[in-house]
């Protein structure tokens, strides 16, 4: 699935099958930051932490987020688009779902 087939999804009332981490981005994407914030904290892996670091950086809570950008093995972002990091983040993971 590429970014764009991702974004179509969003007018859906369920998220496509694709990886939890995924369905995370795709429940903030349709503004539901708390069903995103579960299902980000329901992945063990580093994608899941990823995109817990997006959310909590999102929210405002900087500190929080530095934590999961640590956990997940990433550069810490700071005052970055978080529709650009959104992007990244998803284009990441769909390729890494497209193995």
């Amino acid at each position: 699935m590429t970014l764009e087939e991702f974004r179509a999804t969003l007018s859906a009332t369920t998220p496509p099958a694709v990886s939890a981490a995924l369905v995370a981005l795709w429940h903030d994407a349709k503004g539901d930051w708390e069903a995103a914030h579960e299902a980000a904290q329901a992945v063990e892996d580093a994608t899941g932490a990823w995109v817990h670091a997006y959310l909590h950086r999102k929210e405002g809570d900087a500190s929080n987020a530095a934590y999961w950008y640590r956990r997940a093995g990433r550069d810490i972002v700071r005052g970055a688009d978080l529709e650009e990091e959104w992007s990244r983040i998803a284009t990441e993971l769909l390729e890494i779902s497209a193995g």
